[in-house]
């Protein structure tokens, strides 16, 4: 009996433990929805954003989050930048086991504390504080708590309560209070099946949301970015970098960016522009001087990384640059821009968000935003120019998928205006394979291949200009990886940046290509361009589909077959066109032991909804089974 008193008493005492504990700390009381598809839960978020004055601002934040397993280790997040603008007056975490039980406390001396620059010495107060900490066990939860002062009241952050996948919220909430003087704005996006309260009173704006359930990423889906709900907050007045301004739209706002931002870092040394001016003074037209210009900063310059939210939105002063030969993008593209303006060609400062999802500002919310910057040079009666100023590989007037097809702010002395960056439509995201091979009668393969790549596609292949021949040797290997045994003879590069063209020139071997049965010799007729990609199969499909660039291949390679056999068998020429695009491949016989084999494969860009994915899958299901056609060869009788 002493034994069943024993173990009744303990088991009070845990009860009543784990519920003196604060119930987002303790992990087996997350909702079952909330735990599917979840790496970590959001237990609950609070931040509050006080606007005290135009130049003081303060940010409490209170995040409470579940880990569930070790993919949800990079969901903690607990960090915090801070630069002689932003003063840290509280930094702390807690650590609970699944129990809710305290188990370690990390103060603000023990976060790891680095500077948030990747060389240089530009930025030398820019600084990150960041939690390192190993669990011993899952699931375990994180109380952080952070409250900072700045004096920068131009980037407010928004109320965005889940910012990856596998990511549940149980509870977010978000206020900002504000001055009578002061007008607040907000854009609202993607929040109509929320379980959402909102309050909008004189002088205080908040949102709470609750019970979010992870989302899954699916093959070909939009953006998280674009799906995700979100807030923007901005005012009307504010101050940056120790500048008070008051602006509504995008046209003012780019005007006081120019006039109080950039204006006065164009100070290059008398030298400097001499030596520019020099440079191009054979040059007839001012694209070719632009070109010339670039080149010249791609060799001078190399990149350092900032890190988003520190550095300032201040461009470092062009001597500088000139001087040390680094910089960030802000500081680069300055650098560019005051070299051409040397040269008397006017160029444009641009604020763009960087990255393949092609995120775009919003267009009718003037605020703080990007997290990017390139140079626009706008060419009469022409599309305009963009340069990508941090890249010292990229050719002149090409941005790749880092930067197309977005709306971004250019900056100009007068005023800004929202523009639409160069969209690499299908037809120039070209690739060409023309080849030819030829097939022993043991089934070897000997290959010549030329791949000449444009757009989108050359932006997928100009770096293998600078790959070492070994690095070059597995590329190749993997990128036909379907021909087992391959041996590589020869790799020729050439990366013609004046016209923005990448050409391979391929050789290469393999024994046993073909399979060989008796007499017969079974060849799968498209060895160099074959499509082994088959969209994953979703039963139930939660995702619009998001096809976001286009593309075009077209082949043409001449195959020589194998001495002493005739064709027995050969499949039908191919054709599909439908909504996603179109696919032809055709086998022309040229003569007894020679035959062409054509291919020409379109994808269109676009957006469509879920319910056109199955259909899509198909579409590639298709060409992939097309792409494996096979020709039965007969060895002839003597």
């Amino acid at each position: 009996m002493k034994v069943k008193y024993i173990v009744l008493y303990f088991s009070l005492v845990t009860t009543l433990q784990i519920y003196s504990q604060e119930k987002s700390h303790i992990s087996f009381t997350i909702p079952s929805s909330l735990k599917e598809n979840a790496n970590a839960v959001i237990r609950s978020n609070q931040l509050d954003v006080t606007i005290n004055s135009v130049d003081d601002m303060t940010v409490y934040e209170k995040r409470i989050i579940t880990v569930l397993n070790k993919e949800g280790n990079s969901n903690v997040e607990a960090f915090v930048h801070y630069d002689n603008n932003v003063k840290i007056k509280t930094l702390e975490v807690l650590v609970f086991n699944q129990l809710g039980v305290e188990i370690k406390k990390i103060k603000k001396n023990d976060f790891k504390d680095v500077s948030a620059v990747d060389g240089g010495t530009l930025y030398s107060d820019s600084r990150v504080k960041y939690l390192e900490y190993t669990p011993v066990s899952y699931p375990y939860t994180i109380e952080f708590v952070c409250e900072v002062h700045t004096k920068n009241t131009a980037f407010i952050e928004s109320f965005t309560p889940v910012n990856d996948y596998f990511l549940s919220v149980e509870k977010s909430a978000y206020t900002i209070s504000f001055p009578s003087d002061i007008t607040i704005r907000t854009k609202e996006k993607n929040l109509e099946t929320l379980d959402i309260t909102k309050e909008a009173l004189q002088n205080k704006i908040s949102y709470s949301v609750k019970n979010m359930e992870a989302i899954k990423p699916e093959d070909h889906s939009p953006a998280l970015v674009d799906m995700a709900p979100k807030v923007l907050v901005s005012s009307n007045k504010f101050t940056l970098e120790g500048v008070q301004t008051e602006v509504d739209d995008w046209k003012a706002f780019g005007k006081w960016m120019y006039q109080d931002l950039i204006k006065d870092t164009h100070d290059l040394p008398a030298s400097t522009i001499a030596m520019i001016q020099n440079l191009v003074k054979d040059e007839v037209t001012d694209i070719d001087k632009a070109r010339k210009i670039y080149e010249y900063v791609q060799n001078k310059t190399r990149y350092i990384s900032v890190q988003v939210g520190i550095g300032g939105w201040k461009p470092f002063q062009a001597s500088e640059v000139d001087k040390l030969g680094y910089g960030d993008c802000k500081a680069l593209t300055n650098y560019t821009m005051s070299l051409l303006n040397a040269a008397g060609i006017q160029s444009n400062y641009t604020v763009v968000y960087a990255g393949s999802s092609q995120r775009s500002l919003e267009k009718d919310f003037a605020a703080m935003q990007g997290n990017h910057v390139i140079l626009n040079i706008p060419v009469e009666n022409e599309e305009d120019l963009w340069l990508e100023c941090t890249s010292q590989k990229l050719p002149f007037g090409f941005i790749g998928d880092f930067t197309d097809d977005r709306d971004v702010l250019v900056i100009t002395p007068e005023y800004g205006e929202i523009k639409h960056t160069k969209k690499y439509g299908t037809d120039e995201n070209l690739q060409v394979i023309s080849g030819t091979y030829t097939i022993s009668d043991a089934g070897f393969i000997d290959v010549n291949v030329t791949v000449n790549s444009k757009g989108i596609q050359y932006d997928n292949k100009y770096w293998l200009e600078t790959e070492t021949e070994r690095d070059l040797d597995s590329h190749y290997k993997n990128r036909w990886s379907y021909v087992n045994g391959m041996s590589i003879n020869n790799m020729h590069i050439n990366n013609n940046k004046l016209d923005n063209e990448f050409v391979e020139a391929i050789s290469f071997v393999a024994p046993n290509y073909s399979k060989i049965i008796g007499d017969r010799m079974l060849l799968t007729v498209n060895a160099l361009n074959r499509n082994t990609n088959i969209p994953d199969r979703y039963r139930n499909r939660k995702l619009p589909l998001k096809i976001k660039r286009g593309f075009k291949d077209v082949d043409e390679v001449e195959i020589t077959l194998p001495t002493g056999f005739t064709i027995e068998s050969a499949p039908d020429n191919a054709s599909i066109e439908n909504e996603f695009g179109s696919y032809k491949a055709e086998i022309i016989i040229k003569d007894a032991s020679t035959i062409v084999y054509k291919r020409e494969l379109q994808i269109n860009d676009g957006d469509y909804p879920k319910e056109a994915y199955e259909a899509y899958r198909a579409f590639y299901k298709e060409i992939n089974k097309l792409d494996n056609s096979k020709i039965a060869l007969i060895k002839n009788q003597l």
